[in-house]
């Protein structure tokens, strides 16, 4: 599987692609704006988790990402269903995002089972 920094890098690379190809109508602009912020939000708080000073810390950081996948999917949608994209050309990102969401609540999941069985 693709380091999951990097692959948070390339998904914000995609985001940004997506926003450069709107059109400059204002209803674009407004919510492609809001999508770039979460969309290249991910990786950050992600890669911000990698320096995390404990397991909390780790648990925080990561669920800030998973919070901005998921808003990351409302712009999307938002997008396509008022007809300002295509549905077909967002499908992989919607795929990604779905990928991306499960991966942050399997990683979010076993550090808190982890933490757990440190208490015990």
């Amino acid at each position: 599987m693709k380091d999951l920094k990097a692959r948070t890098k390339d998904f914000a690379l995609r985001i940004i692609r997506l926003y450069s190809s709107l059109s400059k109508a204002t209803e674009a602009q407004v919510l492609g704006k809001q999508l770039l912020k979460s969309g290249t939000s991910v990786g950050a708080h992600y890669w911000e988790a990698q320096r995390a000073k404990s397991d909390a810390d780790f648990i925080s950081k990561t669920e800030g990402a998973l919070q901005e996948v998921e808003e990351t999917r409302y712009w999307l949608e938002l997008l396509r269903d008022s007809g300002l994209v295509a549905a077909g050309k967002l499908n992989l990102l919607m795929r990604e995002v779905d990928e991306l969401a499960a991966i942050f609540v399997s990683i979010v999941k076993t550090t808190k089972s982890r933490q757990s069985d440190k208490k015990k």
